[in-house]
């Protein structure tokens, strides 16, 4: 009995082994498992996961929804015989975003009104859905005065940074509605080029001192870089500036990337974990690696293969023949994050030269840790049989 045990569990740990060595190595189409976690998280939202997100989160509502528009924007870019349901998904969040539920949280009175969180990411949803394509003129002169409404509070601004909150203004935040500007300058016409390029100098004088990057937040007080806003810096700023994108990139890279994921502070410096970056496990936070996927795509960086690859190894995945969700679907946010990471691509910006991979080794340590077990317990099940023979 305790033969046909062993060769039980052997036979599991095998078959463990296979599928992990398969999510290691073998190619993948990660536009049909992001569809898929389209579908669970349409219909999570249906069942009202964004305002059970909305307790958990300080703007659950609202990045769940946003997060849903922009991947479908992706996957209809990368897909063009999706881009018309990419279309009208994207428009749906759209006016989620703008209802009274998506403004509940934000502050009318701010300029831009809800403030810049609010309005560069409501507006970096609708570039996303004039590059589909399928839009009409009023989407169009919509847009065109969001754009006008953002660059004239930068352009009466005494800082590069606009506030989110009264009192409160983080550069992730601002960097994301400067994106929006620049993608009007492409897909629409030319406009916004000196605002753009005025915050762009302006941020430069402002870097980090300890890093030579963003900081994290400048109101009340200002903070070092940290990853979980880093990761979604580094997605936008090649869509501003190539140049000074990529070079911020490899700083990032080079002081927060460790073996298994992200830290969520530079290489020799610690601090805890927040509702920002999440639990911090050896000071690595889950949500800081996630958006790095991101980054790391759009910056064409291997790396986010290998975070791709290692999240199908560790993030629980269960797919179905329509559905795909992480960690058991349990936490909803989580999966409109990687599924964003997943897609992840310029949206008007040129594709980035490719980054060195380095040694391919990483897979190693993997392979070791799923193969182990298996070999370990076939050799119990050998040795067993040996000894009934004996």
């Amino acid at each position: 009995m305790l033969r046909k045990l062993l060769i039980g569990v052997a036979v599991i740990a095998t078959l463990v082994a296979g599928v992990g060595t398969a999510r290691l190595v073998l190619p993948t189409d990660p536009t049909r498992g992001v569809v898929k976690q389209l579908a669970f998280l349409r219909a999570e939202i249906d069942g009202g996961a964004d305002h059970a997100a909305q307790q958990q989160f300080p703007e659950g509502y609202f990045f769940l929804n946003a997060l849903y528009g922009l991947t479908w924007v992706q996957v209809g870019l990368a897909d063009p015989a999706r881009s018309v349901d990419a279309a009208r998904e994207a428009r749906w969040a759209l006016d989620r975003l703008q209802s009274r539920d998506g403004t509940a949280v934000f502050d009318a009175s701010l300029r831009p009104k809800y403030g810049v969180f609010h309005a560069g990411w409501t507006n970096w949803l609708r570039a996303g859905l004039i590059a589909l394509k399928h839009s009409d003129a009023a989407e169009i002169d919509e847009f065109t005065s969001a754009s006008v409404e953002l660059a004239t509070a930068f352009r009466t601004a005494r800082t590069p940074y606009l506030q989110a909150y009264p009192g409160q203004a983080w550069p992730v935040d601002s960097t994301v509605a400067i994106a929006s500007l620049s993608a009007y300058d492409e897909l629409v016409a030319p406009r916004f080029g000196a605002t753009t390029a005025r915050w762009t100098a302006a941020v430069k004088t402002r870097l980090d001192p300890g890093t030579g990057l963003m900081p994290h937040q400048v109101e009340p007080a200002t903070t070092g870089a940290r990853a979980s806003s880093q990761g979604v810096i580094q997605r936008f700023l090649v869509e501003i500036d190539p140049a000074f994108g990529r070079a911020q990139y490899e700083i990032f890279r080079d002081r927060f990337v460790a073996g298994l994921g992200v830290r969520e502070y530079p290489t020799g410096a610690g601090g805890p974990g927040d509702v920002d970056s999440g639990p911090l496990i050896l000071g690595i936070s889950l949500s800081a690696t996630v958006v790095t996927l991101g980054a790391a795509r759009v910056a064409h960086d291997p790396l986010g293969d290998r975070l791709a690859r290692e999240g199908e190894l560790l993030g629980l995945p269960v797919s179905g023949p329509k559905t795909k969700r992480y960690a058991l679907g349990l936490v909803p946010i989580g999966d409109a994050f990687l599924a964003w990471s997943r897609s992840a691509r310029p949206l008007v910006a040129d594709e980035q030269p490719e980054l060195d991979s380095g040694p391919g080794w990483w897979r190693v340590p993997w392979l070791l840790l799923l193969w182990l077990p298996a070999l370990i317990v076939w050799s119990l099940v050998r040795v067993r049989g040996s000894r009934r023979r004996h």
